[in-house]
This record gives C-alpha cells, structure tokens and sequence, in this order.
C-alpha cells in the first residue's frame, strides 16, 4: 500500500509539469517614427491599438532599437543583428496593465525586406525573434510604406502586430495539487489504523 501511495505522490508531482500550456497574446501599433541606417533601426511614438482583446485608440507605446545591418541596408533591405531592446508599455486603460508590458530583445537575425508593389510603390517589413521578460517567444512584424522613394533617414511606422507566447499553468496543476492532497489523506487514513 505504501508503494501505491508513494506511485500516487510521484504521479500527482509529475502531472503539473505536463500541463503547462501556452497562451498567445497579439499585440498591435501604429504610428510612430522609424528611423535608422547602418547602425539600426529605432522605434520612437508609437502607440498601442490592441492588446489582445482589448481595442482603443491608444492602449500604451512600443518603442525599440536593433542591432547594425550584417548584410544589405536600409534602402535594399537586408540583415541586422540580434540585441538592441524591445519594450511595450501599457497605460492602464480599457483594462489593459499600467507599465512595462514585456521588456526584451531581438534574439536572432532580423530581416529587412523590402517589397516593391504592382504600382512601383516601396514597402518594407521588419520582422523577428525577441525575447525577455514575461514571455518565452514572441515575434514582430512592422511595415512602413514609403511611396515610390526608398527609406531615408526616418520614416512613419504604418502597421505593427507583435505575438507573445505566454506560459500559463494548466488546468492539470489543480489536478496534480488534489492529488498530492489524496495522498496526504490516504496517508493519514492508514498511519491511524
């Protein structure tokens, strides 16, 4: 009996690091100045539009910097480093949490991809990996449009969408924690008699 009960305590141990889910949050912006060269790119005013499910005209801010262009540049598009800072605030409106949001880096490669439109207008999309706190993964996804010309020294951020994965605990912790509770009882049950 002392076997199953040790099974049972072992069991109930392991479940709850079964069950950890991930929980996605999107995260939009918009406006804002993009501005950069070889040294990177540098994110300044650029507000929140959504947080999840919450929607509103200004939710908080984003702003961040890369790492230099490895290989290409701000006019052809190109390679940057990883590091740099990513931040996004909240202000406290609509439900949405007063303060710093994530705070984190860019962890790999980002890509700077310039895209060239049926009408000869330029688009570029910046795009990568960060990380840090608050979230295990997590990507962006920035585009700005700049006519026919190509990016100068700044530029108006059009559109931003960030995905953060959160951990949660599941469902199964619980499970896990009623069953470390049956074993004590049990226990307890059988050290009386």
């Amino acid at each position: 009996m002392v076997k199953k009960i040790l099974l049972l305590a072992v069991l109930a141990l392991a479940l709850p690091m079964a069950a950890f889910a991930n929980s996605s949050i999107d995260i939009g912006n918009k406006g804002g100045t993009l501005s950069g060269g070889s040294g990177g790119f540098t994110l300044t005013g650029s507000t929140l539009h959504n947080v999840g499910d919450i929607v509103g005209s200004n939710l908080g801010s984003l702003t961040f910097t890369t790492g230099a262009f490895t290989t290409g540049n701000a006019q052809q598009g190109g390679m940057l480093a990883a590091g740099g800072s990513f931040v996004i605030t909240g202000n406290g409106t609509s439900g949405v949490p007063n303060g710093v949001i994530f705070s984190g880096s860019f962890t790999g490669p980002v890509t700077w991809t310039l895209v060239t439109t049926a009408t000869g207008t330029h688009n570029y999309i910046l795009s990568g990996a960060i990380a840090g706190s608050g979230a295990v993964g997590a990507t962006v996804q920035l585009t700005v449009n700049t006519g026919k010309g190509f990016f100068g020294e700044s530029v108006q951020l059009s559109s931003g969408n960030t995905n953060l994965t959160v951990p949660e605990p599941g469902t199964l912790s619980l499970l896990g924690t009623g069953l470390i509770g049956l074993a004590g009882v049990i226990r307890r049950k059988l050290s009386l008699s």
